[in-house]
């Protein structure tokens, strides 16, 4: 496995809306795409582009969502993850599988429209990981 550029940092919220101010007003992002549901995953997401990355702002789509309890821990919301990109999202599981890290669900379509999968934060120094196939267009 080869591990590519880090796509982005998923940073969980209480309110998409305030992130949203906090990045143009405060950190002067300039380019920030419209907020969308992703049912599947239980989040509504807003990707925040930054010179060589972005930002994920994940809420949570009610008390069942994954991020309800990371913001239960963190009120005020943090960073909740790191994303990664690999060329083969097929052969990333395996690998990081035959190095003994928990995987956590099988490979699904993540928010940019292509394969991914977390790995567990103890397997990985204590961060959520995520795995995402380069998306065809980079």
């Amino acid at each position: 496995m080869k591990l590519g550029r880090l796509n982005h940092v998923g940073v969980a919220t209480p309110s998409i809306a305030n992130s949203i101010t906090f990045y143009r007003d405060v950190m002067g992002a300039e380019v920030i795409g419209e907020p969308f549901d992703l049912p599947t995953q239980g989040v509504r997401v807003c990707f925040v582009d930054t010179p060589n990355s972005q930002i994920e702002l994940i809420e949570p789509l009610g008390e069942g969502s994954p991020i309800h309890g990371f913001l239960a821990k963190n009120p005020a919301g943090g960073q909740h993850h790191l994303c990664y990109e690999v060329p083969d999202i097929h052969a990333a599981k395996a690998w990081f599988e035959a190095k003994g890290a928990r995987v956590l669900g099988e490979p699904r379509i993540g928010a940019h429209g292509t394969p991914i999968f977390f790995v567990h934060p103890k397997d990985m120094g204590g961060v959520l990981t995520e795995i995402m196939e380069t998306p065809r267009d980079h």
